[in-house]
């Protein structure tokens, strides 16, 4: 659970009780594109990896029998979804097998989706693309995969060596970064050299070490390639690999050129909403692209066969092996592409999400397949389609065996409590205050002796289950898929699944940043807060109301008053910095430099909030020394204390204070 997805639901409680005029919860279901308000992955982020839930016969693969199931899948599910419209290209042996568009590139208009034309944004499946451009310039010589990067670059990275085979594994140990990632305004659309210069995000683990998705570490690829090249990236891609392919309705220049901009599909978060502006992607190399279904299956077409025009075989074969694995049992991660491996076949791919558009594309290469989807909407909550369409073309056409039945190992209830806690993901932000986006997730030791983690949910949205079938590993109930437990020195040390790509690990969360407490007593400071400022009003109302003497006077009166005000400068320092961040889950570009000044004035406010609590102190001093209050009177001034100094924990636990702009 995130900081922020709570934060939702309190805000809309607090709306709830103040009456039908209050507007309904603006973070609802943020679908899967939501970084902060959800704990999915965040956008130009992967999608979970499928698996066969049971062996079925195999249907055989042709395009009668595709495009039928297709037309059975697609239009009932999207519109249970909400989702205006979706584009599917399947590949094999090199050529298209079937491509299809279904729904509408444009609710208004009705224009429908044409996959040869009708353009959508896949995302980080961009990011393949970036990784072509250095494999190529690796190919030619002018660049090393393990060399430092800094070798290539007009500014250094900082702390220990960084390589391009980091930066492709998403090993780099790079925090996760938000700021300058969308915006919607052109002209706030800086140089991807610029950008990359103002801040270097920190390095959390040493290279090498530990998964940990970076955007950052794409877009600093992408800016390799325009120093080695003398080309911009944009002009690099067109060049190299769109060209030689045929991909005449792909680019990465944002805004689309005008030859292009009249195919561009429109992005929703709803069907039945407003069409989103167009998204533009500061750091292009991790996600900007825009192509059409049809482009898509070229560069499918070109991998499954070797490179085509692009690559040599043997750099594919490369990118294709697992260059890092985390564990023996789990699928890697290869040069760019990741493994999801299904129903007994090596699967490589990517998936990408941004805020209007969410894609999957894989490559099976021992069948010669290629599968790719993107639909233009979020649509309602719980509806991806992405992953239940791959696992259902798996299950049809490439079937996995029959699994064996694995007894439930007697350790279940001894090692579901060794195992049971909270833990961080390692995709997360420890330097600024985007810490509050950190995704944290809890594991529970069920009745039954099963285990169940909160961030793998099952499509019904409910936690999925897990026994342990073998020492500290856990399948999922019903299905095949993996969860493990790595220990060191006695105790569990990391927690990891093959339900998704291996760019990020869990590991255990300290105790003071367990939200398991922390939110509980967020709820507690919020609540005080609240109640001392509403009642200040509602009291000096009431004493009017029965003309009753306040019972102060001279100083104790003053601070008594002052304690309020500090409650409200609380308050309004902690409902702002989370009104703005549950804004910003939903409008990206909001987390732009324009935005700045309205995040370095919260901080200042939360430096009043940490200084003022002097004042809540010394009223409650006063209540201690004055025999004549009331013992409840006494008990409500350590209360409100006890807020403020939660107050001060907040802000400094979460970055909230500490004048940096870099996030």
């Amino acid at each position: 659970m995130r900081w922020t997805a709570f934060l939702a639901g309190l805000l809309l409680a607090i709306a709830a009780s103040a009456g039908p005029a209050v507007a309904a919860n603006p973070v609802a279901a943020a679908a899967t594109a939501n970084p902060i308000a959800t704990a999915t992955p965040a956008p130009l982020g992967p999608n979970p990896p499928v698996a066969s839930a049971a062996p079925v016969p195999a249907h055989e693969l042709t395009q009668a029998d595709l495009s039928a199931f297709l037309d059975g899948f697609l239009p009932t599910a999207l519109g249970r979804g909400d989702i205006a419209g979706a584009v599917v290209v399947v590949v094999r042996d090199g050529h298209v097998l079937v491509e299809k568009g279904y729904g509408v590139a444009d609710m208004k208009s009705g224009k429908p989706v044409d996959p040869m034309r009708t353009m959508f944004r896949p995302g980080s499946i961009s990011k393949l693309f970036t990784w072509t451009a250095v494999m190529q310039q690796v190919e030619q010589g002018k660049l090393n995969l393990d060399a430092d990067v800094n070798t290539y670059l007009d500014f250094k990275i900082p702390g220990k060596k960084v390589t391009l085979r980091n930066l492709m594994t998403h090993t780099s140990g790079f925090e996760e970064t938000i700021k300058r990632l969308f915006t919607e305004d052109p002209t706030h659309n800086q140089k991807l050299g610029e950008g990359l210069k103002a801040w270097v995000p920190e390095q959390l683990f040493a290279p090498g070490t530990t998964p940990a998705y970076s955007n950052y570490g794409a877009a600093l690829a992408g800016y390799i390639v325009e120093r080695v090249s003398g080309e911009t990236f944009e002009d690099y891609v067109a060049r190299h690999i769109f060209q030689p392919l045929g991909m005449t309705h792909s680019s990465f220049v944002q805004p689309l050129p005008k030859n292009l901009s009249g195919d561009m599909s429109s992005g929703y978060d709803k069907a039945s909403g407003d069409a989103k502006k167009f998204e533009i992607i500061w750091m292009a190399p991790a996600g900007a692209l825009s192509a059409s279904g049809d482009d898509i299956a070229k560069f499918m077409i070109a991998y499954l066969s070797g490179g085509g025009a692009i690559l040599k075989p043997e750099t594919v074969k490369l990118m294709h092996s697992e260059i890092y694995q985390r564990d023996p049992m789990l699928p890697g991660i290869g040069l760019g592409f990741y493994h999801e491996d299904t129903n007994g076949h090596v699967v490589v791919g990517h998936a990408g999400d941004t805020v209007a558009f969410h894609s999957d594309l894989h490559l099976i290469p021992d069948a010669g397949i290629g599968f790719f989807y993107s639909q233009n909407g979020a649509g309602k909550e719980n509806s991806g389609i992405w992953g239940p369409l791959f696992r259902a073309f798996m299950d049809r056409y490439l079937p996995g065996p029959a699994q064996a039945d694995e007894p439930t190992l007697k350790t279940a209830h001894a090692h579901g409590v060794e195992i049971a806690g909270m833990y961080d993901n390692s995709r997360r932000s420890d330097s600024s205050f985007f810490r509050v986006a950190n995704q944290q997730s809890k594991v529970a030791l069920n009745d039954d002796d099963t285990i169940s983690v909160g961030d793998f949910p099952a499509l019904n949205g409910e936690p999925r289950k897990w026994r342990e079938v073998r020492p500290y590993v856990w399948r999922e109930v019903g299905g095949q898929h993996l969860l493990i437990a790595k220990r060191k020195d006695g105790r569990v040390a990391e927690i990891a699944s093959d339900l998704y790509p291996q760019v990020w690990v869990y590991s255990p969360s300290s105790f003071w940043d367990s939200q398991a407490w922390n939110i509980p007593l967020l709820v507690a400071t919020v609540a005080m807060l609240l109640l001392t400022v509403a009642f200040w009003p509602i009291k000096a109302l009431l004493r009017w109301r029965y003309q009753a003497r306040f019972p102060y006077e001279g100083r104790a009166a003053t601070v008594y008053r002052l304690t309020r005000v500090v409650a409200l400068i609380d308050l309004v320092f902690l409902g702002g910095f989370f009104a703005a961040l549950l804004y910003g889950s939903e409008h990206l570009a909001f987390f732009d430099p324009a935005n700045d000044w309205i995040f370095f004035g919260l901080e200042a406010l939360g430096i009043v909030a940490i200084v003022s609590v002097v004042v809540p102190l010394y009223e409650f001093m006063l209540a201690l020394g004055d025999s004549e209050r009331p013992w409840w009177t006494k008990v409500t001034d350590l209360m409100i204390l006890a807020a403020a100094v939660a107050t001060i924990w907040f802000a400094v636990t979460l970055n909230f204070v500490n004048f940096h702009m870099n996030y």
